[in-house]
């Protein structure tokens, strides 16, 4: 049956299987959420319908994501409890403003601003650092930053470490499938797992602490980054709840000193 014929869920369905992503036995997401395991069991079969005070303590105990919060409200009969706003609606200037600042501060290293999926949704000026050599069809909208950076004809070939990289990336979105159940995010993992891998990649250092990123230049440096994510704290909204920010710093001082030269290199459009 095809996802558009399948019917939908039940409220009691969709408790177990976020309960069974979770990897908890009835007893203990019983006892996390102070009910009994013969109510619990009866919600999961449907022989009892939640409340929308049960719905929200199961989904905080249950982790589960805004998005996937409001399914589960909405197969229960009730409203979304979560409102989902665009990033140019109103209510939302100030998540925009601050991520805004956040681009602007971060200069002269790149940051990339993406979604539950890895969509691109704005950048600053430096991350064009890492696209020479991108074939243009990777760069049309909408952009996946995922599928840009191991992409044979996108950063791939560029980077020294691509094995590393590959298995850090490749973990990081299982990660997510596994937590979030997403398809399209295990659609995607599908897919990067069948672009060409580097043979006899050496592992990482046993003295490393985090997995950096080599990026060869056109003029035969290489340029070593950090990552960061950064997230909105205690989102309330879908979209602000789905956003990420990630943020690459120089890891040593040869990039550090490079990516100076190169901004002290170009000229100043003021005046």
């Amino acid at each position: 049956m095809s996802e558009l014929a399948r019917p939908p869920a039940s409220v009691g369905t969709l408790i177990r299987e976020w309960r069974s992503r979770r990897r908890l036995s009835q007893l203990a997401l019983a006892s996390r959420t102070g009910v009994s395991t013969r109510h619990l069991s009866f919600l999961e079969t449907g022989r009892s319908q939640p409340t929308r005070d049960m719905l929200r303590r199961l989904s905080e105990h249950l982790d589960i994501p805004l998005r996937d919060r409001n399914a589960l409200f909405l197969a229960a009969g009730f409203a979304p409890a979560y409102p989902e706003h665009r990033l140019a609606d109103v209510p939302m200037s100030a998540v925009t403003d601050a991520i805004a600042q956040i681009l602007r501060g971060h200069l002269p290293y790149p940051a990339v601003v993406i979604d539950r999926h890895w969509t691109l949704i704005d950048a600053n000026d430096a991350v064009f650092t890492f696209l020479d050599g991108v074939a243009p069809h990777l760069l049309e909208p909408p952009v996946n930053v995922l599928r840009l950076s191991l992409h044979p004809d996108g950063m791939a070939p560029r980077i020294r470490n691509l094995g590393q990289w590959r298995t850090h990336l490749l973990d990081r979105l299982w990660h997510q499938v596994t937590i979030t159940g997403d398809d399209r995010l295990a659609q995607l993992h599908r897919e990067l797992q069948t672009y060409p891998a580097p043979s006899g990649e050496a592992a990482a250092p046993t003295n490393a602490l985090v997995v950096p990123l080599e990026l060869a230049t056109a003029d035969g440096d290489t340029l070593s980054f950090l990552s960061t994510t950064t997230v909105f704290g205690t989102p309330l909204d879908v979209t602000v709840a789905e956003l990420a920010i990630e943020a690459f710093y120089p890891a040593n001082g040869v990039t550090r000193l490079s990516i100076a030269t190169r901004i002290n290199s170009v000229p100043s459009s003021v005046g």
